[in-house]
């Protein structure tokens, strides 16, 4: 009787992750789809109040669900958001409490084991963002010094991990979201902040006093940012990737980033000033879901 219920039991979880990875199928039915968000991931997506968000990536998903509203023929889609951090947006994906995930997320060959990811949507360079009267200019600069990152990013390793940072000591401070580790910079607690440029970029514009503050030393990195779905969904990641494809090839996608990058964004009206870069412009022109492991190899 016991195998016999072990069994029964492993069949029903195969039937939950089965349903959870046929997300049009739930979109369908249910008329509803929970988009993941950030509050503070620069001006990528980030919080204007109100239960409302805003930014590159909410706006791009919105169009993207638009797509998939009339693929399926629905006369109303409600979007439902919901707040991730960087530590639980994996597990939020991969248990099925959020269907698409539109934050700041490097697709990385480890995270490909957990959850699958639309064709990149931006390339983003790690940076460093210091006082501007620190005087520090360098990664070498950060000896002895106190290193802010956000918990469940990948920026300090790939810091320890940089030619230029070979016996460079420092200590780490972690924020709890992007906002939190700013603050660890603004308020002194923190000496340096080492994060995604447009999420450094975004922080600095909305800050109290945005000339306070500098991008400084070399690109530690460079990521392929992408929208996160569920692994094993290869029906709505179709869906996903051919409404982005679109964007690119119709210039949505150059409209977008003039708006949320070059333009003055809500809620202050500030200007991120981040021009596009190569790589993105690259990445928009060869569609593809590659992991940052490939963009390390170039």
């Amino acid at each position: 009787m016991k195998k016999n219920l072990l069994v029964a039991a492993m069949l029903g979880l195969g039937l939950i992750a089965s349903a959870q990875a046929d997300t049009l199928a739930k979109i369908k039915s249910s008329s509803a789809v929970t988009m993941g968000v950030r509050e503070s991931s620069g001006a990528l997506s980030y919080t204007v109040g109100d239960g409302k968000y805003a930014g590159y990536h909410v706006e791009i998903c919105q169009r993207v669900l638009g797509d998939v509203q009339k693929q399926l023929k629905l006369k109303t889609l409600d979007i439902k958001y919901q707040a991730v951090t960087s530590q639980n947006r994996l597990p939020l994906v991969a248990n099925g409490t959020v269907d698409i995930e539109c934050g700041s997320t490097t697709n990385n060959a480890t995270r490909q084991k957990d959850v699958a990811f639309a064709v990149t949507t931006y390339v983003e360079e790690v940076r460093i963002a210091v006082k501007a009267n620190s005087g520090i200019t360098s990664l070498a600069q950060l000896n002895g010094k106190k290193v802010a990152t956000t918990t469940g990013t990948t920026s300090v390793q790939l810091l320890r991990k940089h030619e230029r940072a070979t016996g460079v000591n420092f200590d780490e401070v972690f924020g709890k979201d992007h906002a939190d580790s700013f603050l660890l910079l603004e308020s002194g607690r923190a000496d340096a902040f080492v994060m995604d440029g447009s999420i450094l970029a975004g922080n600095i514009a909305n800050s109290k006093n945005p000339a306070d503050f500098k991008l400084v030393g070399e690109v530690i990195a460079v990521e392929p940012i992408a929208i996160m779905i569920r692994k094993d969904d290869p029906a709505f990641k179709k869906s996903v990737d051919d409404s982005i494809k679109k964007m690119m090839k119709d210039g949505t996608l150059a409209k977008l980033w003039d708006k949320w990058f070059l333009q003055p964004i809500p809620p202050k009206g500030n200007k991120v000033g981040l021009a596009l870069s190569a790589s993105t412009k690259d990445a928009w022109a060869n569609p593809n879901d590659k992991p940052a492991e490939e963009y390390a190899k170039k």
